[in-house]
């Protein structure tokens, strides 16, 4: 060993090498990847990649809540009655109240509520199944209520 000592640890690896404890590793014989070690945060991103984690968990809330809004549908198809689709729907909005109640320091992200109603005869279509009538007693279903506008114009 060129006139020096071998350390401890130079002899547990020369011991597992000489069992064959190194042999047919995965990547073995192959270069190393080392195109993102310039940033501070490879190694989050492989362990990310690697493990096949969900990063819906890193988004700030608001961001979060817009990809879920996405996903809803799905989730809906999943669910085996009108109850839990009303419930998701209005967890969901629940949900997206709260946030926006919050002050966010990040950038403005818009998220919009779910209508309940148009998600449960979706979710009512694709079972094809007949969707129960909307849950506003006192108005016709044919007629859309008028959207406030939220900033008066200037003059």
């Amino acid at each position: 060993m060129d006139g020096r000592q071998e350390t401890w640890i130079d002899k547990v690896i020369r011991e597992a090498t000489e069992r064959g404890e190194f042999d047919d590793l995965p990547g073995a014989g192959k270069p190393l990847d080392l195109s993102d070690t310039d940033d501070p945060d490879w190694w989050v991103k492989r362990l990310i990649r690697r493990e096949h984690l969900d990063t819906a968990a890193l988004l700030p809330p608001r961001l979060a809540l817009r990809r879920e809004r996405e996903t809803l549908p799905e989730q809906a198809a999943r669910l085996t009655g009108e109850p839990q689709v009303r419930a998701l729907a209005e967890d969901f909005n629940d949900r997206v109240r709260e946030a926006l109640r919050r002050p966010d320091p990040g950038p403005p992200v818009v998220v919009a509520l779910v209508d309940v109603d148009a998600l449960v005869a979706d979710w009512g279509q694709a079972r094809g199944q007949a969707a129960a009538p909307p849950s506003d007693q006192g108005r016709p279903a044919d007629v859309v209520p008028r959207r406030r506008r939220w900033r008066r114009r200037r003059r």
